[in-house]
């Protein structure tokens, strides 16, 4: 069972995209991946709790504005029939600028096979100064962006 949340996972983060300079993220599929009541935690710890699928969309959108050639690099992954975590190293291109990071991502599934916790470990400051931004940015997740 491990095994297919593991392939979920993997199908999840492609839908980010391929790291080109002509791919999106495919909010539909992503949105269609993860319960209605679905939370995503930006990064642990500290960041800001996305819950439901309305807010989801939205935060989506929002990262898509400042944020594209997305890459989800997968280097080790674990799980069990109810969680996969997922130690990877993406790219993006963020405020043009590239911005590899190293994060880990904890995904809790619900009863129906669907995403309804995702949390992400990473280290902020360090992606805040490859952005080039002020540590505000980073301090209320872009929000306070006008980007």
């Amino acid at each position: 069972m491990g095994q297919q949340q593991e392939d979920f996972v993997r199908s999840f983060c492609d839908a980010w995209g391929d790291g080109t300079d002509s791919s999106r993220p495919d909010v539909e599929k992503i949105l269609s991946m993860m319960a209605e009541d679905a939370e995503w935690q930006l990064w642990v710890p500290g960041g800001p709790v996305v819950k439901g699928k309305a807010a989801l969309r939205e935060e989506i959108t929002r990262q898509m504005g400042f944020a594209t050639n997305n890459k989800c690099n997968e280097v080790n992954i674990v799980s069990n029939d109810r969680m996969v975590m997922q130690e990877r190293s993406d790219t993006a291109i963020i405020l043009g600028r590239s911005c590899p990071h190293q994060m880990v991502a904890i995904y809790e599934f619900n009863d129906k096979g669907l995403i309804s916790h995702w949390r992400e470990y990473l280290d902020m400051a360090d992606l805040t100064r490859k952005m080039g931004v002020d540590e505000s940015f980073a301090a209320d997740g872009g929000a306070s962006s006008t980007i």
